[in-house]
């Protein structure tokens, strides 16, 4: 029998290599996407799986859209990754990051209720629900304690999808993933864009790098890796949750000295600290116990942070390096600007948070 697995979010980070994984073990691959202007499938292509996984156009706000996803897929497996993913803009968009990130993964599980309960269903959960919690490392047991709208509607999907297990006996599990980057991270995340920037000054394309908090410490891990965690609790005899992390902390200073290391440079020369990117609520700390999911499931973090940031710094200049030569592949970077004036919410000036709200609108627009 082939297995039929259905993900959404597949144009993201993780969703191309589970896909890649999947295909390699003889799945048959669907894809949920929500339909831009400008389609966003360089990561599938890039990898050459695109031909590979079916594509279905849905959204996560839109239950008829989902509940035909998986009418026309009658997937085995349904590995729920789409979400507004980055931290930053759910202070800029908090309702919607609510709407996606916090009510999708209901709008599945009541599919799943109603259409098929033999469906598994994975939930991708996050290290960002621990936010302030001051227990270290985090582990299954560690108290939650959300520091941002992306994190606490987060919280409301993880335990969603444990209450669905305990009352209706659905197979539902709970990745909490820490931390896990590659060459396929998306610009706007702090590993990818040093990693970028860095390339762009050893090639002389960009002067500087500017950074908020370099004192933040993340457990970082290799994206590859994580997502064969994902199918690893699938395949569980029981439906649980799972913390996959590597178990180690690094600051964001030591990935950004790690990374012009990687190119035989001097971060010193090229990194500035702009109080602009600071977030209105940072979460400082976070280290993940992966313990249980070594003891259970047999897995375990490989690649170490070093050679993960040399992962990425390589993929970069090579990246940077075929694009001056006039090569054309299946990328991001040509495509974003780092020097956009983009008005945030969470942007502070001159060392104080911005406005908020209408008032803070017309102040920035010299009205107020």
């Amino acid at each position: 029998m082939v297995k039929r697995a259905l993900i959404t979010g597949i144009t993201g980070q993780d969703g191309p290599y589970l896909a890649q994984l999947l295909l390699s073990k003889g799945y048959k691959v669907y894809g949920t996407y929500r339909r831009i202007s400008t389609p966003n499938f360089w990561r599938l292509q890039q990898l050459g799986i695109i031909r590979d996984v079916t594509l279905i156009p849905a959204d996560l706000a839109d239950m008829s859209s989902l509940l035909e996803a998986v009418t026309i897929t009658d997937p085995h497996e349904i590995y729920n990754l789409g979400a507004q993913s980055f931290v930053g803009s759910s202070f800029d968009q908090p309702l919607l990051t609510t709407e996606i990130d916090g009510s999708g993964a209901t709008r599945f599980l009541e599919i799943i209720r109603h259409l098929n309960k033999n469906i598994k269903f994975y939930q991708a959960s996050t290290s960002e629900l621990y936010g302030a919690s001051r227990t270290a490392p985090q582990d299954e047991n560690t108290p939650f304690m959300p520091n941002s709208p992306y994190a606490a509607a987060k919280l409301y999907s993880f335990h969603m999808t444990r209450v669905y297990r305990k009352a209706y006996g659905l197979y539902t599990c709970n990745g909490i993933l820490f931390n896990h980057e590659s060459p396929m991270r998306g610009l706007e995340f702090v590993t990818r864009k040093i990693t970028n920037s860095v390339a762009k000054i050893k090639l002389g394309i960009q002067k500087d790098l500017r950074l908020g908090n370099l004192e933040t410490k993340r457990d970082w891990g290799f994206a590859p890796e994580y997502v064969k965690a994902m199918w690893m609790m699938m395949q569980h005899d029981k439906a649980d949750d799972f913390v996959i992390a590597t178990g180690e902390t690094h600051t964001v200073g030591e990935f950004v000295q790690e990374a012009f290391a990687a190119a035989d440079l001097n971060w010193k020369n090229f990194v500035k600290v702009d109080q602009r990117l600071l977030r209105p609520l940072d979460v400082t700390h976070l280290c993940g116990n992966p313990r249980k999911a070594e003891r259970e499931l047999g897995w375990k973090a490989r690649v170490t942070f070093k050679k993960l940031v040399e992962i990425m710094v390589k993929a970069d200049l090579d990246r940077w390096q075929k694009y001056q030569k006039g090569q054309v592949f299946p990328w991001d970077a040509p495509n974003y600007s780092s020097e956009l004036d983009v008005i945030s919410r969470t942007s502070a000036r001159e060392g104080r948070k911005a406005p908020t709200g209408i008032r803070g609108l017309l102040q920035r627009l010299g009205r107020g």
